[in-house]
């Protein structure tokens, strides 16, 4: 299968497309957010209040970043896991999130969000974060400096590569895959 190259802002034509277990390099701008950033994005929510960043077409990367080594734009930057961010993304795919990066499986709120409204859930290669890095070509704070590595950065990549996982059909590639190495 080969790989699908997609620059951010991703649109719901662009999403409807992708299917599970196919490799995309993304290009353009990301967003990253731990749940510390999601509570507060959340609670701005709550109150009525503007959101730090935009979120139509947007992609979130679920990492906090380590420093940057001397002559580097950004230290490892490999992904966490997303279910931490499980309780707050339906909200935000509600409001034009389009997707997402992480590791590991997202709950059945998750995925009916993400086929709602049209969404794809990536992951990064754990355990690859210094490689991930390479794709990154900018690093800037953009929201809460105060939660460190957890702040929202916005990230300029160059083909990052990425796999889907949850496709707007409701498929999962982590259930595929057990069902494959089972025989079924």
């Amino acid at each position: 299968m080969p790989q699908i190259r997609l620059t951010t802002p991703l649109t719901d034509e662009v999403v409807e497309k992708l299917r599970i277990g196919q490799r995309v390099l993304l290009n353009g701008v990301l967003y990253t957010a731990r749940d510390a950033a999601h509570k507060k994005m959340v609670e701005l929510l709550d109150r009525g209040e503007k959101l730090p960043i935009p979120l139509e077409g947007q992609v979130i990367y679920y990492v906090g970043p380590s420093p940057a080594k001397p002559g580097r734009v950004i230290g490892s930057a490999g992904p966490t896991t997303s279910g931490r961010m499980d309780p707050y993304a339906p909200r935000l795919i509600a409001l034009g999130l389009k997707g997402m990066i992480g590791k590991g499986k997202r709950s059945p709120e998750v995925i009916k969000a993400i086929k709602q409204y049209k969404a794809v859930y990536f992951a990064a290669v754990g355990g690859a974060a210094a490689l991930l890095a390479r794709a990154i070509k900018s690093c800037r704070v953009v929201a809460y400096p105060e939660l460190g590595p957890e702040a929202i950065h916005e990230l300029i990549v160059e083909d990052f590569p990425v796999i889907v996982v949850n496709d707007v059909l409701g498929a999962d590639l982590y259930d595929e895959g057990v069902k494959i190495y089972a025989g079924r």
